[in-house]
């Protein structure tokens, strides 16, 4: 048992290690860019693209922080601006399927995946979902009232504390990263070792069937699921060398994966803001699910005609 702990933990120090080399970099170049004039410019621009989706001009504001530097930023800047309930669930709904874009990707082209098309999905759902609540929802006109308001401390003057917040920020995803990273790849190696990853295989079977995968998908999807698409994307990279996880699989989980991710988290995050939650994860969930079985289905249709011909 012992040398199982051993080379979980050490899997868990590697996989950290080289998720780690991403995130650490780009947290920190995007946290000494929020203070630059560079995130106004981008506030400015996007404010106009705001009555689309029936919003006000002071949306843009959670819109980019919660693209660029995760949920966290996006609800501290809600909660201080006044906005409506349907206003409210039309930001929540966007931001649940695209925010922290570019760390995520980032993590997440380490096995692979292109980080256009990670980008493009996660945008293209946000913004689809945000103009169809806005136009065929009439309701949610009276003003939100937030369930409680986070005082955050003022924001650092001068680049001394600007480059101390930032190298703070960091770091903390850095030890939130071991702190998942290690344990979740620990599980697996004695899941694997005990030849238990079987049996979660065959639990999962049917659902990772129902969505085009294999079975061997399975863990990958649920650590992605559960924990997010940057720690997802830990345990994916080693299931691509160890479990023989296909392209194809790896495809399909990510389209899943990014539509819906971190399902507790980032469900409960939206809490404060007084809206119900309910609806974000079935919308989430919803829309994954359907995204991921068309695409896979398309994806046989493509690959049948070239297997006949290879065939013949």
């Amino acid at each position: 048992m012992t040398g199982t702990l051993q080379r979980g933990v050490l899997a868990g120090l590697k996989t950290a290690w080289a998720l780690g080399k991403i995130i650490f970099p780009v947290t920190l170049i995007l946290a000494l860019l929020q203070p630059t004039p560079l995130f106004s410019w981008l506030i400015d621009f996007v404010t106009p693209f705001m009555k689309w989706f029936g919003l006000s001009g002071d949306a843009a504001v959670p819109l980019v922080l919660g693209n660029l530097l995760g949920l966290y930023a996006a609800i501290g800047a809600m909660l201080t601006i006044e906005f409506t309930v349907k206003e409210v669930l039309i930001l929540a709904v966007m931001l649940s399927f695209s925010h922290n874009l570019i760390v995520e990707s980032s993590v997440a082209s380490r096995t692979g995946m292109s980080v256009w098309l990670m980008i493009v999905v996660r945008v293209g759902l946000a913004i689809v979902s945000g103009l169809l609540i806005a136009h065929l929802w009439d309701g949610g006109q009276e003003i939100a009232q937030y369930g409680f308001v986070t005082h955050e401390a003022a924001p650092p003057s001068g680049w001394g504390e600007i480059i101390l917040a930032a190298l703070k920020k960091a770091a903390t995803g850095i030890v939130q990263l071991v702190m998942i990273v290690i344990p979740l790849m620990t599980v697996i190696q004695i899941l694997k070792e005990r030849h238990w990853i079987e049996t979660v295989s065959r639990w999962m079977a049917p659902a990772t069937k129902a969505l085009g995968m294999s079975a061997n998908t399975s863990l990958t999807l649920a650590a992605g699921f559960v924990f997010g698409l940057a720690y997802g994307a830990g345990v994916m990279i080693q299931a691509a060398k160890e479990d023989g996880v296909s392209k194809r699989d790896l495809t399909l989980a990510f389209i899943f994966l990014v539509s819906c991710h971190a399902v507790v988290e980032d469900t409960l995050i939206f809490v404060p803001l007084g809206i119900p939650v309910w609806p974000l994860l079935v919308i989430r969930l919803i829309t994954a699910v359907l995204l991921t079985m068309a695409v896979a289905h398309i994806w046989r249709r493509i690959e049948h005609p070239t297997r006949k011909e290879a065939a013949s």
